[in-house]
């Protein structure tokens, strides 16, 4: 399960409810963490210390959508890594050795529902929706048959090419919308669930034989957010907390390798 942000009332919830948890430092709370280490603590020791060990934290992100070219963060991404850095130590400080683990991954949101929108010409709905018969990229020896893997290993790809050879990669956001736009329909979300579940369990063309650790989002609709219609209908719950898909896969325990994506 994923929180954006630390909530007093969700932390108290999760205690002893055994879900582990990613928790999300908030954006507007960078300049603060990343230029004090005071304030690092105090986040760690309100948010994280407070709660464990009955609640079970997995990952503390720090960061989210940072983007050096985005005209609404740029002055955030150099606070990233200090913040994070702040962060860690605070945590190892503390003794948190569940958290301060030094292989972090790197969190990254895959949507083949809005590359192909975006350019359905290009990006068939089938090659998005894990439908296609046949091969759509082959890379040397690599075929690809989902946009979902491309994506994905062309990430990989790229973070190598940085020198993280290493480096794992969390898929932390996907979905697809129930309403809306182009697509956007409640047989094309069942559709990419029940596939997307049976896809992360036997990884990537780059990096098969290992689970693919993958957040859906989100847990329910966000009947007031702004934008297009179908940035409202991404959940797998109304805002009445209704089940909107009857489907097994959506009302049973998800499976080993898929852990939910819950937006707070």
């Amino acid at each position: 399960m994923r929180m954006y942000a630390p909530n007093p009332q969700t932390l108290q919830a999760l205690r002893g409810s055994n879900i582990e948890l990613v928790l999300d430092v908030l954006n507007n709370d960078l300049p603060r963490l990343a230029n004090s280490t005071a304030a690092a603590s105090k986040w760690v020791r309100d948010h994280v210390l407070n709660y464990y060990p009955d609640v079970k934290f997995r990952i503390i992100a720090v960061g989210t959508e940072v983007d050096p070219n985005n005209g609404l963060s740029p002055h955030l991404a150099p606070l990233v890594l200090l913040a994070k850095s702040n962060v860690y130590d605070a945590l190892a400080s503390a003794s948190l050795n569940e958290i301060k683990n030094t292989n972090n991954p790197l969190l990254v949101n895959i949507y083949p529902y809005f590359s192909h929108i975006g350019d359905p010409q290009n990006m068939p709905l089938s090659y998005a929706l894990f439908t296609a018969q046949g091969v759509g990229v082959q890379d040397g020896q690599l075929l690809y048959r989902n946009l979902f893997d491309v994506i994905l290993d062309a990430t990989y790809s790229a973070v190598e090419k940085a020198g993280g050879l290493n480096v794992e990669i969390v898929v932390s956001e996907t979905g697809w919308p129930s309403v809306g736009d182009t697509a956007a329909s409640v047989e094309n979300a069942e559709t990419y669930y029940r596939n997307l579940i049976n896809r992360v369990k036997g990884g990537s063309p780059k990096r098969p034989g290992r689970a693919i650790e993958t957040y859906w989002f989100a847990m329910f609709d966000e009947n007031m957010k702004p934008g297009a219609e179908s940035e409202r209908h991404f959940g797998l719950f109304s805002p009445n907390k209704q089940p909107k898909y009857q489907n097994t896969w959506a009302t049973t325990p998800l499976v080993e390798s898929l852990v939910l994506y819950c937006t707070i």
